[in-house]
């Protein structure tokens, strides 16, 4: 029973040209080239529809660069403001810690989870306003694409994080500073892929001097002082998020110049 149309085949076709003396050990007959031709038939049909989905898929993904790459002014705008305002309330949140000596762990977790709360909420007010303003969705391909990428360190971070502050582990605030930082790093990282070249660069940074700090953290403080853990994560999520915050405020206020 052959068939012409590789669309039309089916696993009953094939067991159909299936000789049964060649299933009873006999000597096959001369059909066995039927069976071995839908086979065939069957690989080729599979093969133009894996390439078939394959095409499509890399049409969808040319689409989302090209969309990515229209719109990087625009991420370049929202961006500048949103690291300076991080910037900011990483080293407001330094400053509070160490005046009010928040230096308890669980208080110490919970404290900078609240930071970070702010800091989201207001980087989703920041973006909102500039999509208002260019007259952009906000919630658009990209924008899930960019939120996807950030997604699971992130959560990682914060179940991490959740860990430590029910287990409440006495002194050892590092077990939290670092691990997040790390954490934050390839966060920035995978959602560097769908915004400005610059952000891998930085998240690289973070991740590099996170490490170094690790191994160096034990060699400058030899006993737990809390100050300097508020120092670190001021230096962290504020100081290095202002200066990548200036550059890209400077950098795009030259292009618009030019």
């Amino acid at each position: 029973m052959p068939i012409s149309n590789p669309a039309q085949f089916s696993w009953v076709h094939l067991f159909a040209c299936y000789p049964a003396s060649q299933a009873q050990g006999r000597k096959p007959t001369r059909r066995i080239g039927d069976w071995r031709t839908n086979l065939a038939l069957a690989n080729t049909h599979f093969a133009v529809q894996s390439h078939r989905m394959e095409t499509n898929q890399a049409a969808e993904n040319l689409q989302v660069i090209r969309t990515l790459m229209e719109r990087s002014a625009l991420y370049r705008r929202a961006l500048a403001p949103i690291m300076l305002f991080a910037g900011v309330m990483g080293l407001l949140g330094a400053g509070a810690g160490m005046a009010f000596k928040l230096y308890a762990m669980r208080v110490f977790c919970g404290y900078w989870l609240g930071v970070a709360a702010v800091v989201v909420a207001g980087a989703f007010i920041i973006s909102r306003r500039q999509a208002i303003k260019d007259r952009e969705p906000l919630w658009s391909p990209p924008t899930r694409r960019v939120s996807m990428a950030l997604m699971p360190a992130l959560t990682a971070g914060f179940l991490f994080s959740l860990v430590l502050l029910i287990l409440n582990t006495g002194h050892a605030r590092w077990l939290f500073i670092f691990p997040n930082i790390l954490f934050y790093g390839c966060a920035l990282h995978a959602a560097g892929f769908f915004m400005v070249r610059g952000m891998r660069w930085f998240a690289w940074g973070i991740i590099a001097l996170g490490s170094v700090a690790l191994l160096a953290a034990p060699m400058v403080q030899t006993d737990p002082n809390p100050a300097f853990d508020h120092g670190v994560m001021g230096f962290f999520f504020g100081v290095l998020h202002l200066a990548y915050g200036a550059y890209l405020y400077l950098t795009e206020q030259r292009k618009n110049a030019a």
